[in-house]
């Protein structure tokens, strides 16, 4: 090991947090069906066309079990208006299982027309790479061995750290498409429970959790961009060029570590803030 090999574990890992975040930049405005060739999406697909089938099923057995409940004796169909509810609920549950696929594309689309609003407002990650300041560069160039053994344990440990982080936040990024492609391949089940007047909570649940995993992209981008913002604006604070070589690598790699975990927090958070904020 020597001086140089500090420096470059410390830019290989704020090269690693860098690429994942220009990746998560991407990722946010990449649809389900371009994801990755697309080839979940059609398995997505081929599992929703063969739940159809069960879907139908259940919607029968969901609008059955709303009628006995609600008019055992059928005295209630003896009013027009009372059996025109349940047929426009019948038909309604039955066009939400037949054509589920375009209805969750459509909401995806809206979703992805509010986050590409935000991002093309707010502009782009360029300030937000994390790089080495050349103060700490030439610190650590001019140390000497003995010095260099604590910065070769505060380098390893940052540069572990830092590397966990942008996998944690990329794996995170990532989990959103796995849901996404869940939500639309089981859709046909919770959708017939619309069928039902006791059963329909279901089926507006499922409504609501899709939306909230579909806009927590924009959550996510609003997060980097403040991370972004908060970056640019100075942060990591300006470097003592009087202190140790030491001193200057710990004091930066923890401030920085630490708006990394704040940003880590927000984008994993962002299920739970969309919920929050839209009462999801």
């Amino acid at each position: 090991m020597d001086d140089n090999w500090i420096t470059e574990n410390l830019t290989g890992a704020f090269d690693t947090w860098n690429s994942k975040l220009t990746e998560i930049w991407s990722l946010v405005s990449e649809t389900p069906q371009h994801f990755k060739g697309g080839a979940m999406w059609d398995l997505a697909q081929n599992i929703n066309g063969a739940l159809q089938a069960i879907g139908y099923g259940l919607l029968i057995l969901f609008f059955a079990i709303s009628i006995f409940k609600s008019s055992a004796n059928f005295r209630d169909f003896r009013r027009p208006e009372q059996a025109l509810r349940y047929f426009i609920r019948f038909v309604a549950a039955k066009t939400a299982v037949t054509y589920g696929m375009d209805i969750m594309t459509s909401l995806f689309n809206i979703c992805a027309g509010i986050i590409s609003t935000v991002a093309g407002r707010l502009g782009n990650l360029t300030g937000a790479a994390v790089t080495l300041p050349d103060e700490i560069k030439t610190a650590i160039d001019e140390v000497g061995f003995l010095a260099s053994i604590p910065l070769w344990l505060v380098t390893i440990l940052g540069s572990v750290f830092i590397t966990v982080l942008s996998f944690v936040m990329i794996l995170t990024v990532y989990s959103r498409f796995f849901r996404l492609y869940m939500y639309t391949a089981l859709a046909p089940i919770p959708l017939s429970t619309f069928a039902g007047e006791s059963t329909s909570n279901t089926g507006k649940t499922f409504i609501k959790s899709y939306l909230g995993v579909c806009l927590e992209g924009a959550v996510i981008v609003l997060a980097c961009m403040i991370f972004a913002a908060f970056t640019s604006s100075g942060s990591p604070g300006i470097v003592n060029p009087n202190a140790s070589a030491v001193t200057m690598v710990w004091s930066y790699l923890a401030e920085t570590i630490f708006n990394m975990l704040v940003l880590v927090g927000l984008v994993k958070g962002a299920d739970r803030i969309i919920k929050e904020m839209f009462g999801l």
